[in-house]
C-alpha cells in the first residue's frame, strides 16, 4: 500500500516538479566593484567587551551587475591573519538589464592570512522588481587591491 502512495504522488507532481525546473534561467557574470568599509562605533557593551568590529559597507558594482549595494559587517579577529565576517548587503540597481534589488548575506574565516569557506549567497525571497525570484551565489576575488565578482544565478523566466 505504501508504495503505490509512493508511486501515484510522483506520477502526480513529476510533471509540476519539471516544469518548475524548466521555468528558470541559470546564467553567470563578471566584473568589478568598489567597496569603501567604514568602522562603525559598536553599540553594545558585549560586543565591545568581545572586541567585535562592526563596519559598514559601501559598495559600486560595475558590469553585468550594474548598481550600489549597501550593508554592514560584523568581524571578530585579530583582522589581519586569522579571524571571521559575516555581513548582509543589499544591492540595489540592474543585473544584465532588469532592474531591481536582493539581499546577500557573507561569511568568510580568514586562516593565517588566507580567505576560506567564503560564501556569499543571495537571500532567498529578497529580490524585487525585474528581480523577484532570484536565487544564487556570488564570488569575490581580491588580487592586487582589485576586486571582481563573479556571480551565478537563476531568475524565473518571462511569461
Amino acid at each position: 500500500m505504501i508504495q503505490r502512495s509512493w508511486l501515484f504522488m510522483l506520477v502526480l507532481f513529476a510533471p509540476a516538479f519539471v516544469m518548475a525546473q524548466s521555468q528558470e534561467t541559470s546564467m553567470q557574470v563578471h566584473g568589478e566593484f568598489d567597496v569603501k568599509v567604514t568602522p562603525m562605533q559598536a553599540d553594545n557593551p558585549s560586543a565591545q567587551a568581545a572586541g567585535l568590529a562592526r563596519l559598514s559597507l559601501d559598495k559600486q558594482y560595475h558590469g553585468a551587475l550594474q548598481g550600489s549595494g549597501q550593508g554592514e559587517m560584523l568581524a571578530g579577529g585579530d583582522g589581519k591573519q586569522n579571524g571571521a565576517y559575516v555581513a548582509v548587503e543589499k544591492f540595489d540597481g540592474q543585473l544584465d538589464g532588469r532592474h531591481g534589488s536582493f539581499m546577500l548575506v557573507h561569511h568568510a574565516l580568514m586562516d593565517g592570512g588566507v580567505p576560506r569557506d567564503w560564501m556569499v549567497q543571495i537571500i532567498p525571497g529578497s529580490g524585487s522588481g525585474e528581480l523577484v525570484g532570484i536565487s544564487g551565489r556570488l564570488r569575490i576575488e581580491i588580487s592586487d587591491g582589485k576586486h571582481e565578482y563573479e556571480l551565478d544565478y537563476a531568475l524565473p523566466e518571462s511569461p
